[in-house]
C-alpha cells in the first residue's frame, strides 16, 4: 500500500448507506456490490484518514492502488475527551508525571508532563 502523502494519488471515495446496503464508488466509478465484503473507515488524528475495503474472492474484478479519504463532519471530540478525564484517577496521573523521566524543573513542568502522560494514555502507551 502506498503510504506516501503524495496528493495526486488520493482517490475520492464516496460510501452511501441505506439500511444493511452500501453503495462504493471511487473517483465516480461505482464498485459492484458483490465485490465488498466489509468495509472501514479510519481517522487518527494529524494523519490521513483511511478506507480499508475487504474484497470478496472474485476473479473479474481488478483491484489497484490505495484510496484517502476527505472527512467533511469531524466528530466533536470533546465528548470522549470528557468521558476520558472522568476516569483518571487525579493521584495515579500525579504518581506517573512525578516519575516521568522528562520532567523537567522549569515553570509549567509538572503540567507539561501530566499533559504528556494523559496523551500517552489516551494513545494506549
Amino acid at each position: 500500500m502506498d503510504q506516501t502523502n503524495d496528493t495526486a494519488a488520493a482517490r475520492r471515495v464516496e460510501i452511501t448507506t441505506r439500511g444493511g446496503r452500501a453503495d462504493i464508488e471511487i473517483d465516480g466509478k461505482r464498485i459492484e456490490a458483490s465485490a465488498v465484503k466489509a468495509y472501514s473507515v479510519s481517522h487518527l488524528a494529524g494523519e490521513p484518514p483511511e478506507v480499508l475495503l475487504h474484497v470478496a474472492d472474485r476473479n473479474d474484478i481488478l483491484w489497484s492502488g490505495a484510496a484517502r479519504v476527505a472527512v467533511a463532519d469531524l466528530p466533536d471530540p470533546g465528548p470522549a475527551a470528557a468521558v476520558f478525564l472522568e476516569a483518571i484517577d487525579p493521584e495515579a496521573l500525579e504518581r506517573a508525571a512525578l516519575a516521568r523521566p522528562d520532567l523537567g524543573t522549569e515553570p509549567c513542568s509538572l503540567t507539561k508532563a501530566m499533559l504528556t502522560q494523559l496523551g500517552e494514555w489516551a494513545r494506549g502507551l
